[in-house]
């Protein structure tokens, strides 16, 4: 019994293993066989191999030179069930190629030189499930292409060069779950097309030549959770054409041309969780476009045209985690409660906007916000407490705007900042910047371009870093002028650099190198301030018993008057100062220049004073006479 038994044993074990050694023996030289799943590249390859193992279920073909399937291609294959042919330059089925082979459940022809296919020459395929024809040359379609698949649950026709589809090419496929016409040209759409797939769940119609969105399209697709309509040129959406998408979580109607969007186009998409309509020419926005969104996590609306946004516009959208609102070169101003019900987003990008001013309250139910992007637009000045309450805040970039100067407190609250850039503003260095400098320096390490916030102003400051100025250069800032009084107008002016105060109480007059200061470097501009036009010219205020005398770009000239001092100033102005300081150096060297050709004059003439004399000398005459002459010619006469 016992040898019976280890007989039956032995049986089993040759019985499971033969089909083991059949696939190594019996594989192509050309392939790969593994577990009952094929793989052949090369060229050499120019028909469907016919060694195959007997139990494959799944062959791949790729990069071959076989141009042609005929109806014998797939003979004796009765356990295939995945057919790949890709990247071979196919160009021919036979009609009856897949009627010998009706088990099959996939078939993909990709990326190969198909430019028609037989009518119903999937038919036979009742079972079929998979169909991948993209990157072929396919224009049309039989309107019975794919009759009979209704197991079919992928069609994938990207890549080809479709126009016009039939209005029931899909009739028939009531189980399909993926379609995708994506990259063709199609110009039109019937509005009854997709009106069987009542089961569909993803359609990518993107990169195209619509125009238009028929009324009705996508009535019957109930089940549908993508559509992709991105990359067309839809001028207009039917009012209430997406009414009917209650389940769709993905809406792509990004570059099209839309300028306008009908009111409440989005409403009864509770599911929606990502939504684009960037790159559209878009001029306005309606009050009523959102519906209720308790589940939307990426909003897109950038590269329009748009100067501004309703206030609700997110307002049913609680659940936002990224909002780009960036890219919007007419975008100047955002309502004050545009982002009051999104208190979990994340991250916020306004750059590239045309922003000139925003509300202090603009940010302040944000609390979670980690990343904020305020960069290369035209802000000016922000509030003190604008970012009082984005207690996460990690990111913000401020670069490339126009401030000149920031409060000293006002990131204060965010604790957990990490990474701050501050670079590309005109930052004006004087005693308004005294309270963000000092933050910086004590902050070092969450600036990223600390060495280059650079001084813009005033010109003595320029090319400085904002971090590196201590707080002595603004002790100036603390000195109080005395009141001044004009008899036509008082100009009161920040100083620039620490002032020198000097008594005028008469009779006491200010003492002589002052005077001479005054007289000799100021005189200057006060001349050249009578060629200025009106509205340039120095302002004159009065000051009783305190002369401040300015340090710094501007040129000051004063009179005494019966105890008063008459101080005109002369705005700076860079160009100005550049001139009359070259003029200067110019009139300096060239008077320099004379007066050593002076020197250099008389020192030849001594000398040929000398040798006049020793020459007559010599002659022992009483009289000499210098005749003019190129050389100086010397006549000496006797005394006889």
């Amino acid at each position: 019994m016992d040898a019976h038994f280890r007989g039956k044993l032995w049986m089993i074990l040759i019985l499971s293993i033969l089909p083991l050694l059949n696939c190594e023996v019996s594989c192509p030289s050309s392939c790969i066989c593994s577990s009952g799943i094929v793989k052949c590249v090369g060229h050499t390859i120019k028909d469907i191999p016919q060694n195959l193992p007997l139990h494959t279920y799944t062959l791949l073909l790729n990069d071959t030179n076989m141009n042609i399937i005929n109806e014998r291609s797939l003979a004796d294959q009765d356990l295939l069930l995945r057919f790949m042919l890709t990247h071979s330059h196919l160009h021919t089925i036979h009609p009856l190629a897949f009627h010998v082979a009706p088990q099959l459940k996939s078939i993909k022809l990709s990326f190969n030189d198909l430019s028609s296919l037989p009518a119903r020459v999937f038919s036979p395929l009742s079972t079929l499930e998979e169909i991948y024809l993209e990157g072929n040359q396919l224009e049309r379609l039989a309107p019975d292409m794919f009759e009979g698949l209704v197991g079919l649950l992928v069609l994938d026709l990207t890549r080809n060069k479709l126009t016009n589809p039939a209005s029931d090419i899909f009739d028939g496929l009531t189980n399909l779950t993926i379609l995708n016409l994506g990259r063709n040209y199609i110009k039109k759409l019937p509005p009854t097309i997709f009106h069987s797939l009542t089961k569909l769940q993803l359609l990518r119609i993107y990169n195209n030549e619509l125009e238009v969105l028929e009324a009705g399209i996508f009535d019957k697709l109930v089940k549908l959770e993508e559509l992709m309509l991105h990359q067309n040129k839809i001028k207009s959406l039917p009012p209430q054409v997406f009414w009917s998408l209650r389940s769709l979580k993905t809406l792509t109607l990004s570059s099209n041309q839309l300028q306008a969007v009908p009111h409440k186009s989005f409403y009864n998409m509770p599911k929606l969780s990502k939504l684009t309509i960037y790159k559209n020419p878009l001029l306005s926005l309606p009050d009523e476009l959102m519906g209720h969104m308790p589940n939307m996590r990426e909003f897109y609306l950038f590269d329009t045209n748009l100067t501004t946004v309703p206030g609700n516009l997110f307002a049913n959208m609680s659940g936002l985690l990224y909002l780009n609102l960036h890219l919007n070169e007419k975008l100047r101003e955002l309502p004050s409660d545009l982002f009051y019900y999104l208190p979990n987003l994340q991250k916020l990008s306004l750059r590239f906007n045309n922003l000139s001013y925003l509300h202090p309250r603009l940010f302040s139910t944000l609390t979670t916000l980690g990343i904020l992007l305020l960069n290369d637009n035209q802000v000016r000045s922000l509030p003190e407490d604008i970012f009082q309450n984005l207690t996460g805040l990690v990111t913000m970039d401020l670069t490339k705007n126009l401030l000149t100067t920031l409060p000293g407190d006002i990131f204060l609250s965010n604790e957990n900042l990490k990474d701050l850039t501050l670079s590309g503003n005109p930052w004006d260095c004087t005693c308004a910047i005294r309270g963000i400098a000092r933050w910086i320096r004590h902050n070092e390490h969450v600036i990223l371009d600390k060495n280059d916030i650079i001084c813009h102003s005033p010109v003595y400051q320029q090319l400085l870093t904002v971090g590196s100025l201590s707080d002595e250069e603004f002790k100036y800032c603390d000195v109080k002028p005395s009141k001044s009084y004009s008899t036509t107008q008082t100009y009161f002016h920040e100083p620039t650099r620490p002032l020198d105060i000097i008594s005028t109480t008469p009779p006491a007059r200010p003492t002589t190198s002052v005077t001479k200061t005054l007289s000799t470097l100021l005189d200057t501009a006060a001349t050249a301030a009578t060629a200025l036009p009106d509205e340039a010219r120095p302002v004159t205020s009065l000051f009783h018993d305190i002369l401040v005398v300015e340090h710094g770009p501007e040129y000051i000239h004063h009179n005494h008057h019966k105890g008063w001092v008459y101080i005109w100033f002369l705005p700076s102005n860079t160009a100005l100062v550049g001139f009359l300081m070259f003029s200067y150096i110019l009139l300096l060297a060239t008077g320099l220049s004379l007066i050593l050709g002076a020197i250099y004059g008389m020192h030849r003439l001594s000398g040929r004073m000398d040798k006049l004399k020793a020459v007559c000398a010599h002659n022992d005459k009483k009289h000499c006479v210098i005749k003019p002459g190129a050389h100086r010619k010397i006549n000496c006469r006797g005394s006889t």
